[in-house]
């Protein structure tokens, strides 16, 4: 029987906001392994991923009060889209799960969404567990489906790494928190400069490499303190500069890469651990181990709470968002001016007459 508490969550972000929601607990499920593939550039499992993000699908009341993390990003990222001056008539999201970028939508920015999600399809893997637990069998793309939106949506199927969508055909490309899960994320890259119309945008969020060092930290050393050694329970996460060097790799210009922090509070590592696991943001590193020990657990929270607790007794996450706009090249794209170009002396446009003037 699951217990039912009540946890206050802390957002913060250029301020406080709180909010209450209630907690139940349920019994973990099975999962299945993956033998590793020979590519280079395979490091997650995506089947298992799909499980994952389908699994927390399941239960979609459950599953909607773990979306606060991902609501923030969406709400940043339109108002980012809203900065540019100029409308766009379709606005492709990858990766966009059950759609949150289309919560902060309407016909002024847009007329229609398209939404793709590679956990649009139940595969293997779901149906077996589906099966073995006997839960409803839900789909992470189409969750909210049964719920009204603004704009027009388009669900459509396909894999991050492999877009079926034609050369020069889209406006505006977004892609809220699911890259950090795609393998050749350079691939990816160049796929949507491939779609995108000539002077189009990109405007993508993801997760970046301090994204739960706290958690990162505490599981390391209670696994070697309990068992002589860490495996890697955290995914693999890039850093700002690769971003901005695989963005410039991939064509995009003008690309401009920022760094934000999103800082939750939880009661304990218990509740951390399940609300990624809501989420769909469990691990799904293909080297990973499949069971921790209920020792080793107890020593991370310990760990956890002793280094990085607050004084109210919680517990903060910290959560690095990578926010990142390029454009596709066009003859008659604004271009940067070159190097030792200008004309008015800097010191002199801000009132500071310190400054020398340009010879």
């Amino acid at each position: 029987m699951a217990s039912k508490v009540v946890r206050s969550l802390h957002a913060h972000k250029s301020g406080c906001s709180t909010s209450l929601r209630a907690y139940a607990s349920v019994a973990g499920t099975p999962r299945p392994s993956a033998s590793s593939p020979n590519s280079p550039f395979i490091v997650f499992d995506r089947d298992v991923k799909r499980l994952q993000r389908n699994r927390a699908a399941s239960d979609k009341e459950r599953s909607r009060l773990t979306d606060y993390v991902k609501e923030e990003v969406a709400a940043n990222m339109v108002d980012r889209l809203l900065d540019i001056k100029r409308r766009f008539p379709a606005v492709l999201d990858i990766g966009s799960g059950p759609g949150f970028i289309k919560e902060h939508l309407d016909p002024e920015i847009t007329q229609k969404l398209i939404m793709t999600d590679s956990a649009g399809k139940s595969g293997m893997h779901t149906l077996w567990w589906a099966l073995l637990t006997f839960a409803p069998l839900e789909i992470m793309l189409f969750r909210d489906a049964d719920l009204e939106s603004e704009v027009p949506i388009e669900r459509v199927v396909c894999d991050e790494e492999d877009l079926p969508f034609e050369e020069n055909s889209q406006d505006a490309i977004m892609s809220c928190l699911s890259l950090h899960w795609v393998n050749d994320l350079p691939g990816t890259l160049v796929q949507i400069r491939r779609i995108l119309r000539p002077d189009g945008v990109f405007i993508g969020s993801m997760f970046g490499g301090d994204t739960l060092f706290e958690l990162r930290t505490a599981l390391q050393l209670a696994e070697v303190e309990r068992e002589g050694g860490f495996s890697p329970r955290i995914s693999p996460m890039t850093n700002s500069q690769s971003v901005t060097s695989l963005l410039n790799r991939a064509g995009f210009s003008l690309s401009t890469v920022d760094v934000d922090e999103i800082q939750i509070r939880y009661p304990s590592i218990y509740e951390l651990v399940d609300d990624l696991k809501w989420m769909g943001e469990s691990n799904a590193v293909i080297t990973r181990r499949t069971h921790m020990s209920r020792d080793t657990l107890l020593a991370a929270a310990s760990i956890y709470k002793e280094m990085h607790g607050l004084e109210d007794g919680s517990i903060p996450a910290t959560f690095q968002i990578m926010h990142m706009i390029g454009w596709k090249p066009s003859p008659n794209q604004q271009k940067p001016a070159k190097r030792g170009s200008g004309k008015i002396n800097l010191g002199d446009a801000l009132g500071d007459g310190t400054q020398k003037p340009l010879k």
